[in-house]
């Protein structure tokens, strides 16, 4: 058994943390179905984005129903303590959902590049069958991505229990592995997951420099960028940025800061992208967003 030693932390405002976390896992439910459900029914939205915006939305669902049941068990218990192979599952999940996120990121980025860039060859591009493919690629290659890892993480003989997170993550699973277990295949491995998903980071920054640099040539073309790649790229940055500091706060722990900051870090990359991007491309590509209005407004139009 291990203990997730830093819920600790929220003993003191336990029932608020219950509440936050409760209300937002509804809402992030909620949100995620909402445009799973209006792209899956209105034949309109059966083009390649917005198929790439449900898989993105079904990911989130993962990584939603991953955490947050999990946690509101854990505020509503006194004893913080979770198996040994429910940790692994809940570790493999978590990071099931991060590079399946990543390479879902990098894949809307080749849709939009040949979008914006190559708008005469999109539609023979991006065919019905390019796109699955490109989908069973992310579910596929992130799957052997996690099996791997697993299976390295597994191996290792556990001393400790205390894990350091409100959540099992991989690297602190391992510092609980027993002096002289060979963690060489972990750390390796790692540095081979960074390259992998780095690699992808370039292969998007290439994209949105052509992306802009094309855009920037009339203004037809910026508000195409402006309504359509804006979204991903704000997710995109938000994602980025929530990963990073997590990571360096897990293996190098970096930053001196309260329990609760590094709570919050530790979880932004789970919490906040699945609440926030059905919101921002509900918001911001017109079609979605219409097609949501008229949904909502047959729904709630009386009967005579």
């Amino acid at each position: 058994m291990f203990v997730l030693n830093s819920i600790n932390d929220t003993d003191t405002h336990k029932q608020l943390y219950l509440a936050v976390a409760l209300t937002a896992y509804l809402f992030t439910v909620f949100v995620n179905l909402t445009l799973i459900v209006t792209i899956c029914l209105e034949k309109a939205l059966h083009e390649p984005m917005y198929f790439f915006v449900c898989n993105l939305c079904v990911n989130a669902m993962l990584g939603a129903n991953t955490f947050y049941p999990r946690f509101i068990f854990d505020l509503s218990t006194q004893v913080y303590l979770i198996s040994y192979y429910e940790c692994l599952l809940q570790n493999c999940l978590i990071f099931y959902y991060v590079f399946c996120e990543y390479t879902s990121l990098a894949v809307m980025a080749y849709d939009r590049f040949v979008a914006v860039c190559r708008p005469l060859e999109y539609h023979s591009v991006m065919t019905p069958r390019r796109v699955l493919h490109l989908v069973l690629f992310t579910w596929l290659f992130t799957l052997v991505e996690v099996a791997v890892g697993g299976g390295l993480t597994s191996r290792l003989p556990m001393c400790g229990t205390r894990i350091t997170r409100i959540y099992c993550s991989n690297w602190p699973i391992v510092k609980l592995s027993c002096p002289g277990a060979d963690t060489t295949g972990n750390s390796l491995y790692g540095y081979v997951l960074l390259f992998i998903h780095v690699s992808q980071a370039m292969l998007i920054v290439v994209s949105y420099i052509h992306i802009i640099r094309t855009s920037l040539r009339s203004t037809s073309g910026w508000a195409k960028f402006l309504q359509t790649c804006l979204p991903h790229l704000i997710t995109l940055v938000n994602f980025n940025v929530a990963l990073v500091l997590d990571m360096f706060d897990s293996r190098f722990g970096l930053y001196q800061r309260s329990q609760a900051s590094r709570n919050f870090m530790s979880v932004e990359f789970l919490v906040v992208p699945p609440l926030i991007n059905p919101l921002i491309y509900g918001m911001s590509l017109t079609k979605i967003r219409r097609r949501i209005i008229k949904f909502c407004k047959h729904q709630i139009k009386p009967t005579i």
